[in-house]
C-alpha cells in the first residue's frame, strides 16, 4: 500500500518508504563497496532513480527487488569507476567490511570470489532476497542464481579447507 500511495504522489508515503528502506539500501551499498561515503552517494543516487521511476513500477510487490536492483547496479558502476582510477580488478571488492581479527581468514577467502558470486551471496544471505528476486536484481535466470550460489558455497568451502591444511 505504501508503494502505491507513493506512486500516487503521497509525500508522506514516500517519506515512510525512504525511512523504511534507507538503512537497508545503504548497508547493501556499503557491503558492496566498503566505502561509507561511496555507499551514501550510491544510496542517494538510488533514491533519485526510485523517485523518478516509481510510477513505472507495475507491480508494487516487487519494490524490494527493484530497489536492490538499482542499488546493486549503482554499486557495481561505482566499483568499476573506482577501480579504473585505482587500476584494480573489479573482483576485489569486499562484502565483509567490518570484520574482527578472528574473521580475517573468511574475509580473505571472500576476496577470492568473483563479483558475481559475492553479489549473489550478499543479496541472498545479508539482504535475504529470494532466488526469483535475485534473478530480477541481477538480470539472470533463476537457474543461474542457484548455480552461482551453489558454486560460491562450494568454492568458499574448498578455499576454507585448503586454508586449514
Amino acid at each position: 500500500m505504501l508503494v502505491m500511495d507513493a506512486q500516487d504522489g503521497d509525500r508522506k508515503a514516500m517519506e515512510q518508504l525512504v525511512g523504511r528502506w534507507q538503512k537497508r539500501l545503504w548497508q547493501h551499498a556499503y557491503r558492496m563497496t566498503c566505502d561509507q561515503q561511496g555507499a551514501w552517494d550510491i544510496t542517494q543516487q538510488t533514491w533519485y532513480d526510485i523517485i523518478r521511476k516509481l510510477r513505472k513500477l507495475h507491480d508494487p510487490a516487487k519494490f524490494k527487488a527493484w530497489a536492490y536492483k538499482i542499488t546493486t547496479c549503482k554499486s557495481i558502476d561505482w566499483i568499476k569507476k573506482k577501480n579504473k582510477s585505482r587500476q584494480r580488478q573489479i573482483d576485489t571488492f569486499d562484502i565483509f567490511p567490518a570484520v574482527s581479527q578472528d574473521e580475517i581468514g573468511l574475509k580473505e577467502l571472500m576476496n577470492k570470489l568473483t563479483i558475481a558470486k559475492k553479489a549473489v551471496l550478499s543479496l541472498y544471505y545479508f539482504e535475504q532476497l529470494s532466488i526469483p528476486e535475485i534473478s530480477m536484481v541481477m538480470k539472470i535466470p533463476t537457474g543461474t542464481v542457484k548455480s552461482r550460489l551453489h558454486n560460491a558455497r562450494s568454492e568458499l568451502k574448498e578455499l576454507w579447507l585448503n586454508m586449514e591444511k
